[in-house]
């Protein structure tokens, strides 16, 4: 049994003015009056009619089924040709039980009135709050009987030989029935699996009730049903909006009802492509036929060209599905640019993603403090961000980590003795060290870089202790920071440390002023590890951003591990894809490009 649907709100369509200069000969004869009384020219020599449009009043209900769910339907489908599969299928043929509709009292005349019934769904699955789509629906309503009426028009002068003429004479009818449905990917993959045996989305379904040999009074088309998703992405694609795009599948699926089908030959296809052209010209509305489109969307992917901007826009997440269930993302090079600010492109791409259910979790050698005193500014670190004291995240350098509400789960201190002989150096050659301790900092003087480190950075403010005995003594200490020139610490400080920290000790480089004394075996990869056991989520579920050595482990760790370009030469090897660089909004780039 299908899913309900909601109905869109409808009522008697008011008068309305002539429709702008149409360019086609047919729309400029029916032009000449307003919409709800263009007259139709007589299909027959026995019977004059004029089509008038009808809504169905609005009626109290819960659910509503458009009129084609009712009964078994066969369907006709294809692909238009040299097009990848699923770009379109439309289906024809099918049957359903007869009911009556009574027509609209109207002024006594000699000419018969034909009235066009249209009905706008949107099924319950899509978002109720999405005023885009609400929008869409409600100029669908004045949309379809427009398109529905210029198509009608033009069948007594077609010459297309092609076309399936069962539905050619309009004359004989008291009222024409016609449905359209806005859905999601994952309804219009239903309905492929089970009528067509087909279990992919597509972007429009076309399915006729239109039965000739029951001689009924009401001409039934059927339905034509439009995943919103899928339209989104090709209007994405295409260049225009989703409405636009929308008419574009709504003119095809009509086209579909009326007999056209571009599968059945070159001919057919040129026929049907030329009628689109037509109905979408004389309406004025932007965009080309499906066919066309199509093809030149298969141009497109065959150039070079098609992969210099495949950039998802800000906005227009919400019709695509999420690739991972979480982003952990580096700061310092990576979501910070290079004067260590994060910008409102990266902090949108952020709250997007989470909109659309990705969970981000921050990995850094940052402490916790300095995290939540940069996103806060953002509005990154509240109830609904993504770093607060109640939620996951991997800090210095994943030697401390925090699951779920914000609890400790793992925390590995630095080797006392390392710890006395960094501090001994530091006071021995005049390097400026900072000590961090779960959320303090410790250091020996006071020095402008000490104090840099707060100011720029955000780390809590570092205190002065008065030997290297009370230093030691005060805390647990997790990471040990030499802070230089960036000439000093590639010359003099890596080369020392990484010969004398020995096997007690790893020595790791985030930016290139900076050089952090850790516990051997521990990186961010390995804490990022230790979370994902404790959250029950695979590697393969994740995407990690960064930049610099320490995200190494982290991007090989990943399904997707994406370096940014400002990254050091090693980090970028190990990575996935190489991204944008952190001054030029890379996180938001691979968030849009490559999360979903």
């Amino acid at each position: 049994m299908l899913p309900r649907v909601r109905p869109l709100l409808r009522f008697s369509l008011p008068l309305l003015p002539p429709m702008a200069p149409p360019i086609s000969s047919r729309a400029a004869a029916a032009a000449t009056l307003p919409i709800v009384s263009l007259a139709a020219a007589p299909h027959s020599p026995s019977a004059s009619k004029s089509i008038i449009l009808f809504f169905p009043p609005t009626r109290p209900s819960t659910a509503f089924a458009p009129p084609s769910f009712f009964t078994t339907r066969c369907f006709h489908a294809g692909v238009v040709k040299k097009i990848v599969p699923g770009v379109c299928a439309a289906a024809a043929g099918g049957q359903r039980e007869y009911r009556k509709v009574r027509r609209r009292a109207t002024a006594k005349s000699k000419q018969k009135e034909l009235e066009l019934s249209v009905s706008i769904c949107i099924e319950e699955d899509l978002p109720d709050n999405d005023s885009e789509i609400l929008s869409i629906a409600e100029l669908l309503r004045l949309n379809v009987p427009m398109a529905l009426k210029l198509a009608l028009d033009g069948l007594k002068d077609s010459s297309c030989k092609t076309r399936e003429t069962t539905i050619s004479d309009v004359g004989g009818y008291e009222s024409i029935e016609l449905s359209v449905m806005l859905c999601n990917d994952s309804f219009i993959r239903k309905l492929n699996k089970e009528w067509r045996d087909e279990d992919s989305a597509t972007d429009v379904l076309s399915m006729s009730l239109h039965v000739p040999q029951l001689n009924l009074p009401i001409l039934m088309l059927g339905d034509i049903v439009v995943s919103v998703e899928t339209a989104a992405r090709q209007a994405e694609e295409r260049g225009h909006t989703l409405l636009d795009e929308i008419r574009i599948l709504m003119v095809h699926g009509l086209l579909h009802l009326l007999g056209f089908d571009h599968e059945i030959s070159d001919e057919a296809e040129t026929e049907m492509e030329k009628e689109e052209e037509i109905l979408l010209k004389s309406l004025g509305w932007t965009g080309k036929g499906l066919i066309q489109s199509a093809y030149d969307s298969c141009e497109k992917a065959n150039s070079d060209s098609a992969i210099l901007d495949d950039r998802k826009k800000e906005g227009s997440l919400r019709f695509y599905k999420p690739k991972f269930k979480y982003i952990f993302c580096d700061m310092d090079g990576t979501l910070l640019n290079s004067k260590s600010q994060l910008s409102t492109t990266n902090a949108n791409a952020l709250k997007e993603a989470m909109s659309r259910g990705v969970k981000v979790v921050i990995a850094t050698g940052k402490a916790r403090p300095a995290v939540i005193n940069i996103l806060k500014t953002a509005g990154l670190a509240d109830k609904d961000g993504i770093v607060l004291e109640a939620s996951p995240g991997v800090f210095l350098q994943g030697l401390l980590v925090y699951g779920r509400q914000g609890q400790e789960i793992f925390r590995r201190n630095l080797d006392p003795g390392v710890c006395r002989e960094v501090c001994r150096y530091s006071l021995e050659q005049k390097v400026p060290l900072i000590a961090f301790s779960n959320d303090r900092c410790l250091t020996l003087f006071d020095h402008p870089l000490v104090e840099s480190l707060h100011a720029v950075y955000r780390a809590p403010q570092a205190e002065v202790m008065p030997s290297v005995e009370d230093l030691i003594a005060a805390a647990d200490i997790q990471k040990m920071l030499f802070i230089d020139t960036a000439d000093r610490v590639a010359t003099e400080l890596r080369p020392y440390w990484s010969e004398a920290a020995g096997e007690l000790a790893n020595v790791v480089q985030a930016v290139p002023h900076m050089l952090e004394i850790v516990p051997v075996g521990t990186s961010k990869g390995s804490g990022i590890q230790i979370l994902l056991d404790h959250l029950g989520v695979k590697a393969e579920e994740i995407m990690a951003i960064g930049d610099g050595e320490n995200d190494i482990e982290m991007l090989q760790l990943a399904a997707l591990g994406i370096a940014l370009s400002n990254g050091v030469e090693k980090t970028k090897a190990v990575a996935d894809v190489i991204g944008a660089s952190n001054d030029e909004d890379g996180v938001a780039d691979a968030i849009y490009r490559y999360a979903f």
